[in-house]
């Protein structure tokens, strides 16, 4: 239990985030060494953060979000956790200097954001990523994608009307358009993972070039 009460019990908890845990940590699985130093953007409930951590013990996971209502939850869910850092809030269309975030990590996992939030933010967290990652590091994203030379499924399309009817610039985002996002960083898609329910995991790595 934390200082202030809270319970793990007690957290906000999301039906999606248990359901594609599984899944996601066997694609962290194959992309991150096993002693690895990661920062999560936009941890949420903190779900995924614990169930990851406590898989590989290994692991050094920093859990962020942009609310500061979220980061309680989060540290009630993984204080539990040795291997699970406090904590931090994290915007990254306004992040701290360089070095602030205990970095370079060896991975920035991020899930499901970029299409809740403005399209600035992607370019903004690819340029976060960029300058937090080691030479050898990844950045992996989940969530949905539209993908050009695939039909888009039924569902996305819904999801995709739905999230513009609540706010006309979020929307699932192009792949192209991201990969651009990543380049401009100095970042290339390496992988490309289906997953469960439509969405895909993406990872990305220093262009070479």
């Amino acid at each position: 239990m934390r200082p202030n009460g809270e319970s793990a019990s007690d957290a906000p908890f999301s039906a999606a985030a248990d359901r594609n845990k599984a899944p996601i940590l066997e694609v962290l699985a194959i992309a991150l060494p096993a002693d690895a130093k990661v920062l999560e953007i936009a941890s949420g409930t903190g779900q995924h953060a614990a169930h990851f951590a406590a898989a590989h013990p290994r692991w050094d996971w920093q859990p962020s979000d942009i609310d500061p209502r979220a980061l309680e939850g989060i540290a009630a869910r993984c204080g539990g956790l040795p291997n699970v850092r406090q904590p931090i809030l994290l915007d990254v269309l306004a992040p701290p200097a360089a070095g602030r975030l205990g970095g370079p990590f060896d991975a920035v996992f991020c899930a499901n954001m970029i299409h809740i939030a403005l399209w600035t933010t992607c370019g903004a967290l690819m340029r976060l990523a960029a300058r937090e990652l080691a030479p050898a590091g990844v950045l992996v994203l989940y969530g949905p994608f539209i993908e050009e030379d695939i039909r888009t499924a039924q569902s996305n399309l819904a999801f995709d009307a739905d999230l513009r009817s609540r706010d006309p610039q979020w929307g699932l985002r192009r792949i192209a358009e991201v990969d651009a996002e990543a380049a401009q960083a100095g970042l290339r898609r390496t992988q490309r993972h289906p997953m469960p329910a439509n969405n895909l995991a993406l990872v990305y790595r220093r262009d070479p070039g």
